[in-house]
């Protein structure tokens, strides 16, 4: 068993490396009803679909990590008038009977992001563009007025 990783190597497998990536599954040999497991396949991607949010003075911006994964295959949209939802499925690759797989990481499956929008955001001022499998989605703000303070003199 090693005790250091192996960077030029394929990681093997072993639940006792401390430096493996592996993830433990402890529920991997049970066998699920169909409806279930199918369900934990179609969410696979879900954890996966990571975004970051990040608020400047113009605007909101969103940017999701979405590999392999193209334009016409993912949806933006609002609901519940300030409900941002980004949505799409990565598709599974198709099998070749002749491949061996020696490690399949990673995930398929739909996946499904949601937002909340502040009061401030323009809703229908929103813009999306993907550029090397980088969604982001531009939600730009309304100004907040500033009251007018109106000095007065004090007398006496």
């Amino acid at each position: 068993m090693p005790l250091i990783p192996s960077f030029f190597g394929g990681r093997r497998s072993n639940g006792f490396d401390p430096f493996s990536m592996d993830v433990w599954d402890p529920f991997k040999d049970f066998q699920f009803p169909s409806s279930a497991l199918s369900s934990s396949q179609e969410t696979s991607a879900f954890a996966n679909a990571r975004v970051d949010w990040k608020e400047t003075p113009e605007a909101h911006i969103f940017k999701a990590d979405l590999p392999g994964i193209k334009k016409e295959e993912v949806k933006v949209e609002i609901e519940d008038n300030r409900v941002l939802q980004i949505s799409g499925e990565r598709n599974v690759e198709k099998e070749d009977k002749n491949d061996t797989w020696h490690r399949v990481e990673r995930s398929s499956g739909k996946f499904m992001r949601r937002f909340r929008l502040p009061e401030n955001a323009k809703m229908d001022q929103i813009k999306a563009s993907m550029e090397n499998g980088v969604l982001t989605v531009t939600v730009p703000k309304e100004e907040i007025k500033k009251a007018d303070v109106k000095s007065i003199e004090i007398s006496g």
